[in-house]
């Protein structure tokens, strides 16, 4: 063989290398979108879960994650387990769930719920986690697929959370290609930060300038939880109408 020829062919099989690590990489991403109906209805899901649905409509926020079977996923301030478990029933078997909540939440607000929830038969690809916002998984704990952070990024504000270091251990714990949903109340444009306590609510904008500070790129928004009858200027414990609510994604590059 000559010269020439040989440098060809190890060309070729550079090449092909480098698309089965791509599609390594890609794995469960490249899956179709499963159905998310039977897994929203299934029957041993709880009483208590069925009734925060009416709020959450979990199948198209499932649908708007691009939550997949066999995917590696982080559920930040998991509370007692709702949206993780949603999420374990999908990933299944061949993929598993961190449930990562501060050890503070876990014993001023989550009280065992979580710890009772991980009782049952669907919780079994869940990992639970009790690590700071700021530094929400092991330093080994690389390469996930999906982060989700549903409603608390807001009590970060006056937690002392240093949100900066924390979306950028969110932004090194994924893979390229990964997903950053964040999902809150929403304040008034411009609101203060301080409303994330007086209020609960955060202002969209503030979440997307120090999101994308870390370096990620926002890949869209869904209205779903979207009322615009809301003036957003009551705190969302005591709020009139229904609270008016966004949910942002967030892509790795």
């Amino acid at each position: 063989m000559t010269r020439s020829m040989t440098l060809i062919v190890r060309r070729i099989a550079a090449a092909a290398a480098v698309l089965a690590l791509s599609a390594c990489a890609t794995g469960s991403a490249q899956l179709p979108l499963p159905d998310y109906a039977p897994i929203v209805q299934a029957q041993d899901r709880t009483d208590a879960d069925r009734t925060l649905d009416q709020r959450r409509q979990p199948e198209k926020l499932l649908q708007f994650y691009g939550v997949r079977p066999g995917m590696n996923v982080l559920d930040m301030g998991a509370s007692a387990g709702y949206n993780a478990e949603l999420l374990a029933r999908v990933v299944g078997d061949d993929g598993i769930v961190y449930a990562q909540n501060t050890p503070q939440m876990l014993e001023n607000v989550v009280k065992g719920r979580l710890a009772e929830r991980m009782k049952r038969g669907t919780m079994g690809n869940v990992v639970p986690l009790a690590r700071p916002f700021d530094d929400p998984v092991p330093s080994d704990l690389r390469n996930l697929d999906l982060v989700t952070f549903n409603f608390v990024y807001h009590d970060t504000t006056f937690l002392g959370v240093d949100r900066a270091k924390m979306n950028r251990a969110v932004f090194q714990a994924l893979k390229p290609g990964g997903v950053y949903i964040v999902a809150d109340h929403s304040a008034k444009a411009g609101a203060a930060v301080e409303v994330g306590k007086s209020l609960h609510r955060i202002d969209e904008a503030l979440v997307r300038r120090e999101v994308e500070a870390a370096g990620f790129r926002l890949a869209g928004s869904a209205d779903f939880l979207r009322n615009p009858d809301d003036p957003r200027d009551a705190n969302v414990f005591k709020n009139t109408v229904r609270n008016d609510e966004f949910v942002l994604k967030f892509v790795k590059p």
